[in-house]
């Protein structure tokens, strides 16, 4: 039993925080365990289970690995909460203005994904002991290979440069000669792409546990990881897109090709992919979902605690709630629609919506809540410009998220208050609408502007029609809904605006603009204009500076460096 924990330790140990003592206490019971024991199929479904388990146990409202906090960068969202010092490191972020390597947050999800990784090499280590008399050995194999991936590409979007871990077997020793530049940039993509390749080949088409990974949603995860490949940043002397990869783009409309995705499509409205109750959740739209739960034995279930933050503070109901996470005016404005019915592109910004004369994408009102209209659709919480609606006294204004949070007549049932408020419902990773956007952006990226257009408009469509919730708005509120879709011919750079605009709000608030931005090659044109017509809003942006070449990613924590024994390379930027 030494030889074969030995490897399994020392990787808990190197990238996980995880020591020998705690591994044995935690996976083995009381006595000892002959190595057929251990290698038995009972210890190593136990070990895949608690591989899955640390996607949600090793998260916390600091450090969610749906990255809403790391989003606060983008020109979607308001860190929010009490002022710049409530959360001062996250502040630092979102004006990008002294970030140091050893701030705790940059540090603390570094570490926390690398211990997701050492629990997944753990069952990965013990899953190979086994012989094929485990019938379940290469489908378990292939559902740790996912979430490796998962992992490994969570950290590549924040640090961009990262030891992979790809050797479970490594002992404390050789871990410490990995080096953070083994790979290129473009090589760093095709090592997760390995990985979901092993996973694609593998992988069912359907999965009787929910949360574990199908051949649908491996795909969705190597177009994505594809779609990043494609926008070549391998010039180790800048952050900037130096190519975009025509094969890889091909990679993208190969995977997301329709004929993968026969269980999945769009929910008739798109609210239904954010709502907590049984009938909604892992839904046609969901392709690979963390799963929360309530009522499971324990004190307060497998509840949703990264959320924690987010709600807002309402007196007697959520106290409590931190109001983090704000959509921001700009994103607000982006939903504008002109006559025509389509987005306004450029011009979006150049006025704030009137909720009572301009036309809007009905997606406005199931993203953001704005004073004037109820909160989580309940009339019995209109939203308003109070200290209410905004702990900071509107230093970060008074809209409220919306996909996050739960209606409080729901308290108690899937709003649950322990030392934050959590919430049972899942957290979709993959949905079928992202498929069709990525798509729909390797089209126009290839110059097929046709094909593209038409998958943006079927999400528009989609759009049109999810009004389950805000059917009477326009009579009760005077707002007005208007989205129509794209007609006639569009050039490659035309389809390309559209695309990346639909983008936006499709996915609005659900912490994916960053990354976006700082793939195209465009975070600092686009956040550098943001922070200067914002400051009106949100006048913590008078400091606001992004720079090219070093703000696209963190750098790599301090602790890590230290203990790298010289391995690892600093980011660019001058950290």
């Amino acid at each position: 039993m030494k030889t074969i924990y030995q490897s399994i330790c020392a990787i808990c140990v190197i990238c996980g925080l995880l020591s020998c003592s705690d591994f044995l206490e935690e996976h083995v019971p009381q006595g000892t365990l002959s190595e057929e024991q251990v290698k038995s199929p009972k210890n190593a479904e136990a070990m895949v289970v608690s591989a899955y388990a640390i996607f949600t146990t090793a998260e916390d409202i600091n450090s969610s690995f749906s990255m809403w906090n790391f989003d606060v960068r983008s020109d979607d969202a308001y860190k929010g909460g009490n002022g710049t010092s409530d959360g001062d490191v996250f502040h630092q972020l979102e004006i990008q203005q002294g970030v140091l390597t050893t701030n705790w947050n940059i540090n603390d999800m570094w570490e926390r994904l690398y211990k997701c990784i050492s629990r997944v090499n753990s069952a990965i280590a013990l899953l190979n002991t086994c012989d094929e008399s485990f019938a379940m050995k290469q489908q378990r194999l292939a559902e740790m290979k996912f979430l490796r991936a998962y992992a490994h590409f969570q950290l590549k979007r924040l640090y961009k440069y990262i030891p992979f871990v790809e050797n479970e077997n490594l002992s404390t020793e050789e871990y410490y000669t990995l080096s953070n530049r083994t790979y290129t940039n473009d090589e760093g993509w095709q090592v997760i792409i390995n990985d979901l390749m092993e996973a694609y080949n593998t992988l069912p088409a359907q999965q009787a546990d929910k949360g574990r990974p199908t051949k649908a949603a491996a795909a969705a995860f190597l177009a994505k990881v594809y779609l990043y490949k494609a926008y070549h940043q391998d010039d180790v002397t800048t952050n900037q897109v130096t190519s975009i990869n025509q094969q890889d783009l091909e990679k993208v409309v190969e995977f997301t090709n329709p004929t993968l995705y026969g269980n999945y499509g769009l929910e008739g409205d798109i609210h239904n992919n954010f709502r907590p109750e049984e009938q909604y959740e892992n839904g046609v739209e969901s392709l690979w979902a963390i799963q929360y739960s309530r009522n499971d034995g324990s004190t307060y279930g497998n509840l949703n605690w990264s959320f924690g933050l987010i709600p807002p503070n309402i007196p007697g109901t959520t106290d409590g709630g931190c109001d983090f996470y704000k959509p921001s005016q700009n994103v607000v404005n982006a939903f504008r629609t002109g006559a025509d019915g389509l987005p306004l592109f450029d011009t979006f910004n150049a006025k704030d919506y009137d909720m009572k004369a301009d036309n809007a994408d009905p997606r406005l009102f199931l993203t953001v809540g704005i004073p004037g209209l109820p909160y989580m659709f309940n009339k019995n919480y209109m939203m308003d410009k109070t200290e209410t609606w905004s702990r900071s006294h509107g230093i970060y204004g008074y809209n409220v998220s919306l996909k996050q949070n739960v209606d409080p007549a729901l308290i108690d049932q899937y709003l649950i208050k322990g030392s934050f408020w959590a919430s049972s419902m899942n957290r979709i990773v993959f949905r079928y609408a992202d498929v069709l956007l990525m798509r729909a952006e390797a089209y126009a990226q290839l110059g097929q502007a046709d094909q593209a257009i038409q998958l943006v408009n079927q999400l528009r469509t989609r759009a049109a029609g999810s009004t389950q919730m805000i059917a009477n708005y326009q009579h009760q509120y005077g707002v007005k809904f208007y989205i129509a879709n794209y007609k006639g011919n569009y050039t490659k750079d035309q389809a390309i605006q559209i695309v990346k605009m639909e983008r936006r709000l499709e996915m609005a608030m659900e912490y994916e603009r960053f990354f976006d931005l700082v793939r195209w090659g465009e975070a600092a044109t686009v956040l550098n204009k943001y922070f200067a017509e914002e400051i009106s809003h949100c006048a913590i942006y008078s400091a606001a500076h992004f720079t090219a070449n070093k703000d696209e990613y963190l750098p790599i924590p301090f602790m890590a460096m230290s203990e790298s024994k010289g391995h690892y390379t600093q980011n660019i930027g001058n950290w």
